[in-house]
């Protein structure tokens, strides 16, 4: 079977690293960039200071601070508006996955017109997007490399995947100094959220030797780290760690995919409003049960990566304690318990999993559900 390896063309990562990266667009010899972020880094100041670093190489910028923490159709479409009202001619994303999808949704509108539902599914365009430089302030969502893009359709409340090679950023950059300040909240849910990724891709029906290369270094680095770094925020190791982690678990699911946690939790993102890695890591456990009945030896290597002791193991002992180590692990970063939790309704579910059906992340999950069995998986993560 022939794979496609996707990742955008240059990567720069380490602590420090942004005075490089900035040398780096200067060399691409772009004028004025629309930098897409939120309204807490605009008010943080950490755009200003991307835009002030910006100037120093001779690049003009204006901040679109519009991108929600589930950007939506109307974002994508302000963000389109200042780009050509004041002539950008790049667009640099800051932040974590939702700042780098408002910001890949406005690129891609911006090239190839029309509005980013048109691009719902696999390769809908057909034209390059605009130059995307992604810097990263998070360590979960991956979005600075990927060529998945998830905007909300809040007419229809369901997350769209849009899934597209030519979303992938032309940079990304991962400089840890930039993640220190993250809330242990949000510290707990993107790593989460880089767990499900690597988690999904190895088990995904697309992985290859590649991708199970990547997804089982960042299990390890996941499990090594997270913990540490959600209880000291300022611990630059594990910060580091993080951040290559998630970009592992990146490279491994832009190119196998993901699985029914994803499809699922965009359901419950687009639905409620809530944050995506949070329901990421709700799910997750509950998932690779389902899943564990055609897929109990890799989820044994998902054990032994997580540092999980099964010697002596037979594969489905072995899936049972990847199972354990996933819900360990969320409840030492103090992920909530269940759906409830998260305020979600059970008179919902039948919705929830008729649209989760239609994602197209849930077409690589190694065991095919239908409508009852992803209702079942939902009420067992209530």
């Amino acid at each position: 079977m022939s794979s496609t390896f996707f990742i955008p063309a240059v990567n720069i990562m380490g602590s420090g690293c942004l005075d490089e990266a900035m040398d780096a667009i200067r060399n691409y010899g772009f004028r004025k960039a629309l930098i897409v972020t939120d309204a807490g880094l605009a008010k943080a100041g950490v755009a200003t200071l991307i835009a002030e670093k910006l100037a120093m190489q001779d690049i003009d910028s204006v901040v679109f601070d519009g991108a929600k923490p589930n950007p939506s159709i109307a974002n994508v479409e302000a963000g389109l508006e200042m780009l050509r009202l004041h002539r950008c001619d790049f667009v640099v994303s800051l932040g974590g996955g939702s700042p780098h999808d408002c910001a890949k949704g406005i690129a891609l509108c911006a090239t190839n017109g029309g509005q980013i539902r048109d691009y719902e599914g696999v390769d809908r365009s057909a034209k390059a997007q605009l130059p995307l430089i992604a810097i990263n302030t998070t360590a979960g969502t991956a979005s600075e490399m990927t060529r998945f893009c998830i905007i909300t359709d809040e007419s229809r409340h369901v997350k769209m995947a849009i899934v597209d090679r030519n979303v992938t950023p032309l940079l990304s950059v991962n400089d840890p100094a930039l993640m220190v300040a993250m809330p242990k909240s949000l510290t707990a849910a993107t790593g989460m959220d880089a767990l499900t990724h690597a988690i999904e891709a190895y088990v995904s029906t697309a992985a290859n030797p590649i991708t199970d290369a990547c997804a089982l270094k960042a299990m390890t680095l996941i499990s090594n780290n997270l913990r540490l770094a959600v209880r000291d925020g300022h611990d630059l190791a594990a910060r580091e760690n993080m951040a290559y982690a998630q970009f592992l678990a990146g490279m491994a699911f832009n190119n196998a995919s993901l699985g029914y946690v994803h499809a699922m939790a965009h359901q419950l993102g687009g639905f409620y409003d809530l944050p995506h890695g949070v329901c990421n890591a709700v799910l997750l456990p509950h998932v690779q049960t389902f899943n564990a009945l055609v897929c109990a030896d890799r989820l044994t290597d998902v054990a032994h990566a997580m540092g999980a002791d099964i010697r002596g193991f037979s594969t489905e002992e072995g899936a049972q304690a990847a199972i354990g180590a996933i819900r360990c692990l969320a409840r030492d970063v103090d992920i909530p318990g269940g759906l409830r939790d998260l305020g979600a309704k059970l008179t919902d579910i039948p919705v929830l999993a008729a649209n989760a059906l239609k994602d197209a992340c849930g077409l690589t999950n190694p065991r095919a559900a239908d409508q009852r069995q992803i209702e079942e998986i939902f009420r067992s993560a209530f």
